[in-house]
């Protein structure tokens, strides 16, 4: 099992970044790409949530991201102290895709990472919010 962290401030110039490296670490670890790129659409879109959402988009605030793998599965753990989630409702994909204006405005990045992964899951503890999500490896 490999176990490697990346640390970033709450700035969406550095998600992109991020999301490299983390390419990068699980490249090195032989996963696949078709299990990368799911992971890495699921990590920008909770990162731009906890930038957005737990921060509000101040810049300077700590974000750390532990990336796990093991014989069955990665892991990702998105760690910050900024406000906790307290809306953990997920939009109904039930609009016309001729018209945007009928698509659901919020809670898309949750619907996303719930697709696209095996499971997830978020927890508030001593003021530090966790956001988890794994798939699982073919």
């Amino acid at each position: 099992m490999a176990i490697e962290k990346f640390s970033i401030t709450s700035e969406y110039h550095n998600i992109s970044m991020v999301s490299r490296k983390i390419k990068l670490f699980l490249t090195e670890e032989g996963i696949n790409r078709d299990i990368i790129d799911p992971i890495q659409i699921s990590l920008m879109e909770a990162l731009n949530n906890s930038i957005e959402h737990s921060y509000l988009e101040k810049p300077g605030n700590n974000i750390d991201v532990i990336v796990s793998t093991s014989v069955t599965k990665v892991e990702i753990s998105i760690l910050e102290t900024g406000i906790p989630r307290t809306n953990f409702d997920k939009p109904k994909l039930q609009f016309d895709p001729n018209d945007l204006s009928t698509a659901p405005e919020g809670g898309m990045g949750l619907f996303i990472i719930d697709n696209l992964m095996d499971a997830t899951s978020y927890s508030s503890n001593r003021g530090v919010n966790t956001t988890t999500f794994y798939k699982m490896l073919k």
